[in-house]
């Protein structure tokens, strides 16, 4: 073996050396550990008063059949629906929730005797969901539809109808919230924060909505008093910072 040869040889094994002692330092040293951080939650909450009541009632009617009950009802609320569009009701705001039939039965013969039920008559109700968006028309409203047959039902709920600016502003305190709470832990701790690591969202929850009974005795005189209130809604983040020296 030549002189230039032979020094080639050399340099290859203790490259090869240097390689496999590398390699078994790096297995011995196991996987990179992560960095310090710190991981808190943040809340945010926004409150509103609500834009739009939504009204949830229908007409009930009874009849010795089941076509004239279901007439019965149907005219009714063909007349509740004419004075909600003539009230300024858009159609679009005007959505049939339910339409129901059903037999009114009686129990036929003496106690001492019981025989099976017998069908006396039909009850057909019409059900009918409002969205009203001028809530200072929302009694009036009420007033009008139960003095036309209302006579069923009914909730009213008041909400927003564009939640957006509400949901973002509660986001943006909850992540404030976050900042603030990692901030009082790495002064407490003596430890500097670093870049943000991750931002999750928990949960988005909207706050209890003002609830009303609507089939109250109303005088031909006065509105339904309804006292609108406000809305809240409320978000939760987990946010994680790096620790840095």
């Amino acid at each position: 073996m030549s002189k230039r040869a032979a020094t080639l040889f050399l340099g290859s094994a203790l490259l090869c050396a240097t390689t496999v002692l590398s390699a078994t330092a790096m297995a011995q040293q196991g996987p990179a550990q992560p960095s310090p951080r710190i991981s808190v939650s943040g809340e945010g909450e926004v409150s509103v008063a609500p834009d739009m009541a939504i009204l949830n009632f229908s007409v009930l009617r009874e009849a010795d059949t089941a076509r004239e009950a279901l007439s019965a009802s149907s005219e009714a609320m063909k007349q509740v629906l004419g004075a909600l569009k003539a009230a300024g009701i858009a159609e679009r705001d005007l959505q049939t929730a339910g339409l129901s039939i059903q037999p009114r039965y009686t129990q036929a013969g003496p106690q001492a005797k019981p025989q099976a039920p017998k069908i006396s008559g039909y009850a057909a109700s019409n059900a009918l969901t409002v969205r009203i968006r001028d809530l200072s028309a929302v009694g009036a409203i009420l007033d009008k539809a139960i003095g036309l047959g209302v006579n069923q039902g009914g909730d009213i709920s008041f909400v927003n109808d564009d939640l957006k600016p509400s949901l973002t502003e509660a986001r943006k305190r909850a992540v404030t919230d976050a900042m603030e709470r990692a901030r009082t832990l790495a002064d407490a701790a003596g430890v500097k924060l670093g870049r943000i690591l991750s931002i999750e969202e928990q949960s988005l929850r909207p706050g209890p909505m003002p609830m009303a009974k609507m089939m109250r005795a109303a005088s031909a005189d006065s509105s339904v008093p309804v006292e609108r209130g406000e809305n809240s809604y409320s978000t939760a983040v987990n946010v994680v910072f790096e620790i840095v020296p």
